[in-house]
């Protein structure tokens, strides 16, 4: 909690630092990269190039300021908001001493915008904000790598390509299994890995990826779309890296598997839906519910540019075929064989059980679309467990006068 002193100030100061995030956040990446260029190696460049990195980490701490004087996301959603940062960064390999010197720079990013009107005191009441947030995130942190059993500075272990798999246009899955005699990790349907590669005149890159099959105790998975660079973004250099130069025999630096958005016990009937490359964690969730589940309810939903495009069909058909109640539905915006959709996604066309347990998965935009449209269908949060491509964005709400 924000002491009795800090809580009066933050509320009055926070509508003030939410208009001001865009600006807090450029100063604050420029400054610490351009100091620090080292830590382009944690950052992806697109997202750098299109603003969504910078408006991640002052957003998620503005909302913190909202969520401790009551004007934000509740106790039982920042919880959540933090437990999935936490999985981010331990995929990242951040470690504890990083939090000082981001929050230096963060800090450092307000009084440059807001000038004078930072008083000591705002200054102070801030930086108590910063560190509670960021105290949550260390301890989280810690028990996730204890959990993954990574020690040390290190958390990276070597894998070699054993298969590389032509998907559908434009994405390719990677066969992995660990180069150092190790069993591959145990991990839960729906997590993810990073791969880091060192890429030639740009230094480490880090990008995750969805485990596209369920732990089979020998071999991870990933599927990877190729990035092409959109409204004058860059085009993904470790998509085109991992499609281009990689292949069978090669070495990889890859994380400990982690992520949120796993298969929660039970047996409500599932609904699967996901947009492009956003399949992948579907794919590895719906084969764990064939293997295990055989007997429960499942309506997979896919949507993508055209037939061509959609990947991990023949999986999912596969898997769907061992199920006793399996059905599929499919958007195409270019048209499609028989029996699919036409356009984007009519969350109104969704077979949707009363009871079912939705796991969602694609680009923002999609993400809306279908939760607005399910929440509509009588379809509580609650029962909504999702992955959101890219940073989420965390605005404070605005505080009442």
């Amino acid at each position: 909690m924000l002491s009795a002193s800090s809580a009066p100030i933050v509320e009055a100061t926070l509508p003030v630092v939410g208009e001001n995030l865009e600006a807090i956040t450029t100063v604050f990446y420029e400054t610490m990269i351009g100091e620090n260029p080292e830590l382009l190696n944690l950052f992806s460049r697109s997202a750098q190039a299109t603003g969504e990195q910078r408006s991640a980490l002052s957003g998620a701490v503005a909302a913190y300021a909202a969520h401790l004087i009551g004007a934000g996301p509740s106790g039982v959603a920042f919880e959540h908001v933090v437990d999935r940062i936490a999985h981010r960064h331990c995929a990242l390999g951040i470690r504890p001493e990083q939090y000082t010197m981001v929050g230096r720079y963060l800090l450092r990013a307000v009084g440059t915008v807001l000038g004078d009107a930072v008083t000591p005191e705002i200054a102070a009441a801030w930086d108590e904000v910063y560190w509670l947030f960021a105290a949550q995130l260390i301890g989280r942190e810690a028990r996730l790598y204890a959990e993954a059993g990574v020690e040390g500075a290190d958390p990276w272990r070597s894998y070699a390509v054993a298969n590389k798999i032509e998907e559908a246009h434009d994405t390719v899955s990677l066969v992995l299994v660990p180069a150092d005699l190790r069993a591959a990790p145990g991990y839960h349907p729906g997590q993810y890995v990073t791969v880091a590669v060192d890429l030639p005149g740009a230094g480490r890159q880090l990008r995750q990826y969805s485990l596209s099959q369920a732990p089979t105790g020998g071999t991870l998975r990933i599927t990877v779309r190729r990035v092409r660079g959109r409204g004058g973004a860059p085009d993904g250099v470790v998509s085109a890296f991992l499609h281009d130069q990689v292949g069978t025999g090669d070495r990889l630096r890859i994380s400990q598997p982690y992520g949120d958005l796993v298969l929660r016990p039970g047996d409500a009937p599932l609904l699967l839906v996901s947009a492009g490359v956003g399949i992948t964690p579907m794919a590895a969730i719906l084969e764990q519910t064939a293997r295990t589940q055989p007997t429960r309810e499942v309506t997979v939903v896919h949507a993508d540019r055209d037939p061509g495009r959609h990947p991990l069909r023949g999986d999912m058909l596969s898997s769907g075929a061992r199920l006793r109640s399996f059905r599929e539905v499919v958007w195409y915006e270019q048209g499609g064989p028989t029996g699919a959709h036409t356009g984007l996604i009519d969350t109104d066309q969704v077979p949707v059980h009363p009871d079912a347990e939705v796991y969602l998965c694609g680009p923002a935009p999609f993400m809306q679309t279908v939760r607005a449209g399910l929440h509509r269908r009588g379809i509580p949060d609650e029962r909504i467990r999702y992955e959101v491509f890219g940073s989420e964005q965390w605005r404070p709400a605005p505080v009442a006068a």
